[in-house]
């Protein structure tokens, strides 16, 4: 399966982003798909996670208040959606898909997105 995340930018701390990451090549609701990131200098960790038909999601715990990953499997599109955003949230952020199992980290992902970019200003 082919990833492709959009939907970064800047963005001033307080504010909003969608992310939205589109799958092109096998079946799209075989695969478990979450969302990672990145800050220079910083391992890849994960954020959040969604199972293949979407009636179960996984966040890290300090940002389960604040995103909200979902799925539309018609679309073949996963979004992460991220409110109440903070300069530390900034960060390249990845999408992944799983075949058999759930990505909760890194070790656990078949397939990774290109990233997008998401800034946060003070």
């Amino acid at each position: 399966v082919q990833l492709q995340a959009s939907g970064g930018g800047l963005v001033q701390a307080g504010g909003s982003l969608r992310l939205s990451c589109a799958a092109s090549g096998r079946t799209f609701s075989y695969y478990a798909l979450a969302w990672f990131r990145q800050a220079p200098g910083k391992e890849r960790e994960f954020v959040a996670a969604i199972s293949w038909s979407g009636d179960r999601t996984y966040y890290v715990d300090f940002l389960k208040v604040r995103f909200t990953i979902s799925r539309d499997n018609a679309k073949n599109t996963v979004y992460l959606l991220m409110n109440s955003l903070k300069p530390e949230d900034a960060a390249v952020y990845y999408c992944a898909a799983g075949r058999d199992k759930v990505p909760t980290s890194t070790t656990g992902v078949d397939y990774w997105g290109q990233g997008t970019q998401v800034t946060v200003s003070s």
